[in-house]
């Protein structure tokens, strides 16, 4: 009992200063505070997109253990804070705001490097994909079959009704040109519309839900999209390219200690990825933004 007091303690001490932290990080960029290494504290920003629904708490505990490596890395102490909406994101990376942001709609970090003076750290394994659903007894074959048929994607401004739109375009499909094309607002409901008949042919993230369990309930796969680089952690300009590289060499080589395998496992990844500046730019020039 006693021990689990503390832990409850501890926990809602750094769930405090992480808000504290994540108020703070909301208006103009703050003298940073300073960690026991005299060094500045660091934020790290985290964005699930819309397929994530996880709210500041759960973010703390999720990704407090990956915080704790790159501290370890960097010498200092590491704040996570969670990036509640994509203007948010935008704005903050924009100005600066945030040392670190890892974000799972990649065309954000992606800007950030381009726009912001932010520097590629790693990506996450698996690569990130469009996936198009259809019921099991579908007559299409093909993504081209799908043209003129009742498409359904994500909220029509979401990073995967973009992924999605560039691939049905590289295969000929215009979505504004398609007059049955329907967006829904979450992925879940995509995957319902497929299930209900509402639509024909689906398109989800390889890495939601919908997609991960469609075959386990008894639906088919039609096709999957070119792989793009998926989850970036990119670092801003007040860490320097030597920590960067000392960073980006402690994150490769978790996935070989049993510690570093749970830290992975608790933000639901298989590994960091190395090298893909030039494919997380080339992102950017396949949506169009």
């Amino acid at each position: 009992m006693v021990k689990t007091k503390a832990r409850l303690a501890a926990f809602w001490f750094a769930l405090g200063c992480a808000l504290a932290g994540a108020a703070s990080a909301q208006t103009a960029k703050p003298a940073p505070a300073k960690s026991p290494s005299g060094k500045p504290r660091l934020i790290l920003a985290v964005s699930e997109g819309t397929s994530g629904g996880i709210d500041a708490a759960e973010a703390l505990l999720k990704y407090q253990p990956l915080a704790s490596v790159i501290g370890k890395a960097l010498n200092t102490e590491v704040s996570v804070i969670l990036a509640r909406n994509f203007e948010q994101l935008e704005e903050n990376m924009k100005n600066q705001t945030w040392d670190l942001v890892m974000a799972r709609p990649s065309d954000y970090p992606a800007r950030a490097v381009r726009d912001y003076k932010y520097a590629l750290v790693t990506t996450a394994n698996p690569d990130g994909m469009c996936t198009f659903i259809v019921r099991k007894n579908s007559p299409m074959k093909r993504v081209e079959d799908a043209k003129g048929a009742r498409i359904v994607l994500p909220e029509t401004n979401s990073y995967m009704a973009k992924f999605c739109r560039a691939e049905l375009r590289d295969h000929g499909i215009i979505a504004a040109a398609e007059p049955k094309l329907k967006y829904v607002r979450e992925q879940d409901v995509v995957g319902y519309s497929i299930e209900t008949d509402f639509g024909e042919i689906g398109g989800v993230a390889s890495y939601s839900g919908v997609a991960r369990n469609w075959e386990k309930k008894g639906g088919r796969i039609l096709a999957r999209s070119i792989k793009q680089p998926y989850f970036p952690l990119v670092a801003g300009p007040r860490i320097t390219p030597e920590e960067v590289a000392h960073l980006r060499e402690a994150l490769l080589q978790l996935g070989q200690s049993d510690d570093g395998k749970k830290v992975l496992a608790t933000i639901g990844i298989q590994g960091f990825v190395a090298g893909e500046d030039k494919r997380l730019l080339d992102l950017l020039k396949w949506l169009g933004t």
